[in-house]
């Protein structure tokens, strides 16, 4: 039997629509960069105070998430004139017409306010620090017109999900937090300027700046490859800070040598495998050092 068309179905259809192309939008698979970071950090400063896990886990993940999204959406509505003139990036949804830019304003400030709530529910700290934390993750948007350091306002925009995770489960900030999330910058700092290598003449074109534009392709992968070794000996740090055992040194070992191939792909002269380095590698690497930093906790019981 045909459906009947009716203003209820129509408006679920719309609904159903725009949800599809916000989580397109804001890439929400993505989050899998980021947030074993956040677990990471959870699982380490939960030691000795398992107790107070359970009721923080949830809105700890809803922060995270929240501050991605708002992240995300505001970087398209602040890139959206320079998104319509690249052609990697016209078909994105506000420039395609997809979505409005009031639309995806009302998305950016629920989510910085799903933030601000959930800081509230975390701890006093996490409240206090939760307007810096959206004025970093916004503002990284507008970098790129002004200072080619923009990969390296990305690093601490991002690094606050290991430092938030600590500071929601101890209520300060902790060492081994400030060395993962010094990991985390450079590791951001690293494989954002990869990213970027896609477009070095557009930017150059539009004024943009990007460390490639600054630099050229060779020097910038150069710059890549030292933040990724600095990050690896961060991760290490952070280990021996936290006094982490066995499996997490392996662990930072296997990091060391999938970083390695991530930025053995790409090459001045050819960047056709930027999608492997970038987005697979990269989830491979974040996912793998939460789960086994986790069992390393588990097994040694630290």
């Amino acid at each position: 039997m045909e459906a009947i068309d009716t203003p209820n179905r129509r408006l679920m259809g719309t609904v159903v629509h725009r949800t599809r192309v916000i989580m397109e939008m804001i890439k929400f698979e993505h989050t899998i960069f980021m947030m074993p970071f956040a677990l990471m950090a959870t699982a380490i400063a939960s030691r000795g105070h398992m107790g107070v896990l359970p009721s923080k886990i949830g809105w700890i993940l809803l922060a995270m998430v929240s501050a991605r999204s708002a992240a995300m959406a505001f970087n398209r509505i602040a890139d959206r004139d320079v998104d319509a003139l690249n052609p990697r990036t016209a078909s994105r949804a506000i420039p395609a017409g997809q979505l409005s830019v009031p639309h995806v304003a009302v998305f950016t400030i629920v989510c910085c306010a799903l933030l601000v709530w959930s800081s509230a529910e975390l701890n006093p700290l996490a409240l206090a620090l939760s307007p810096i934390a959206i004025a970093i993750t916004l503002g990284y948007s507008y970098t790129k017109r002004f200072t080619a350091l923009s990969h390296l306002v990305l690093g601490i925009a991002l690094a606050a999900a290991p430092v938030g995770a600590w500071i929601a489960i101890r209520g300060a900030i902790g060492i081994p937090a400030l060395w993962l999330g010094g990991a985390v910058v450079c590791w951001l700092f690293g494989f954002d300027i990869i990213y970027s290598l896609q477009d070095v003449d557009f930017d150059r074109a539009h004024g943009l700046h990007s460390m490639p534009a600054l630099v050229g392709k060779r020097n910038a992968l150069l710059l890549s490859r030292i933040a990724h070794i600095v990050m690896v000996g961060l991760l290490v740090g952070a280990g021996i800070a936290a006094g982490l055992g066995p499996i997490y040194f392996s662990a930072t070992g296997l990091v060391a040598v999938l970083i390695g191939y991530e930025q053995s792909l790409v090459r001045p002269g050819d960047l056709s495998k930027i999608n492997v380095a970038f987005f697979v590698l990269n989830g491979y690497i974040s996912v793998a050092l939460c789960l086994l930093t986790v069992l390393d906790i588990f097994v040694f019981k630290r």
